[in-house]
């Protein structure tokens, strides 16, 4: 499967991102970079993911089974913004959906094309930002996203874009970081108790430690952002950590994330049509 494939002409609609900026072509070419030397690592854990008979959310894995976030997927056209090593597709694919990953970094579309050929089923990859993509309005029923656009992407320019795909009454759900975690995470080092950063006003975190940059937003500031974009909060959850968990990072701990909540789901639906 080639790196970047043919897809329909990108049709733009009424929403429009109003912070594209030099900065935001920085910070995903930083962001790419980044990734670029986190793919070894990921195309090491891709095998055990795509093996994966299981849908689950986030770092603790917390099953779909459970938590009902997508529902029935079956003959429904996805696109999952920031799709990495292409797990979540792949997964969505086996259950009867037409997903096509997106994402910005060569080096993790080259991992999802090689699980392709291991384990199949294959479907369309887009090297490009969730920011802009290269498909038409209203093409989509489901956008999701598990951490990749979700924290990589300027909310202010993805959310938008995210709309723009999405068919009347379709939904968007993504994972992401909480507010609370990144306002108790010190610039180098682990998580700890203190609030060391103001939650009025947050939007992007420079990470001087691996050169990446972040984006988060006040509870508030996204459901205006939402509604801006005809997007209605159906549901938010806020995921727990099991005790005493193992966890492949080092800036937080499940002790951490048993007392407070370091991941959540949004779910959102675009309104429906009008006669």
């Amino acid at each position: 499967m080639p790196a970047r494939l043919d897809v329909p002409g990108r049709e733009r609609g009424t929403a429009v991102c109003r912070h594209v900026s030099a900065e935001s072509a920085s910070d995903a070419q930083r962001n790419r970079a980044v990734w670029t030397g986190f793919a070894p690592q990921y195309a090491e854990w891709a095998p055990k993911h795509w093996a994966s008979t299981e849908i689950t959310w986030g770092i603790w894995h917390a099953p779909e089974a459970e938590l009902q976030i997508l529902g029935d997927v079956d003959g429904l056209d996805v696109v999952d913004l920031g799709c990495g090593t292409g797990y979540f597709s792949a997964w969505l694919a086996r259950r009867g959906a037409r997903p096509i990953g997106v994402d910005v970094t060569p080096a993790q579309l080259a991992t999802a094309r090689a699980m392709m050929e291991q384990f199949g089923p294959r479907f369309p990859l887009i090297e490009a930002s969730a920011e802009r993509v290269p498909l038409p309005d209203a093409s989509v029923d489901l956008a999701i996203s598990e951490y990749g656009a979700a924290i990589w992407c300027d909310p202010y320019c993805w959310i938008p874009e995210a709309a723009r795909l999405l068919r009347p009454a379709g939904r968007l759900a993504f994972l992401a970081t909480t507010p609370i975690l990144m306002m108790a995470q010190p610039t180098f080092g682990q998580v700890g108790r203190e609030l060391l950063r103001d939650y009025f006003g947050m939007h992007r975190f420079d990470w001087p430690d691996d050169h990446s940059v972040e984006f988060q937003l006040p509870y508030g500031e996204w459901i205006r952002l939402f509604r801006a974009n005809g997007l209605e909060v159906e549901r938010l959850v806020e995921l727990r950590a099991p005790a005493d968990s193992p966890i492949p990072f080092d800036h937080l701990t499940s002790e951490w994330a048993n007392r407070w909540p370091a991941e959540h789901i949004w779910v959102t639906r675009k309104a429906p049509s009008t006669p």
